[in-house]
C-alpha cells in the first residue's frame, strides 16, 4: 500500500506543478481561474488519498471547507472577469 501512496502522491505534485505552471503563465484570465481551480481539487485529492492510507476521517471537515472555497472563489473570479470583460 505505501507503493501506490507514493506513487499516486508523486503524480499528484507533478500536477500541481504543472498545474501552477498554467497559473503563472496565463495567457488570459480564465485560464488563471481554472487554473486555481484545479489547484483546489488537485489538494482535496491529495488529502483524501491521505486520510483514506492513514485513517484519519477528521479530515473529512478540511475537505469539505476546501471545496467550499474553491467553488465560491471560482465562481466570484469568473463573474468579475465576464463582467471586466463585457465593460462598464
Amino acid at each position: 500500500m505505501t507503493v501506490v501512496y507514493t506513487v499516486t502522491m508523486v503524480l499528484l505534485g507533478a500536477a500541481i506543478l504543472m498545474t501552477a505552471a498554467r497559473l503563472v503563465r496565463g495567457p488570459t484570465s480564465f485560464d488563471r481561474i481554472m487554473a486555481v481551480d484545479v489547484l483546489a481539487v488537485l489538494l482535496v485529492s491529495g488529502i483524501a488519498v491521505h486520510s483514506a492510507v492513514w485513517g484519519e476521517p477528521a479530515l473529512s471537515t478540511i475537505l469539505v471547507a476546501i471545496v467550499l472555497l474553491g467553488f465560491v472563489g471560482s465562481v466570484t473570479a469568473a463573474r468579475l472577469a465576464a463582467q471586466r470583460e463585457e465593460g462598464p
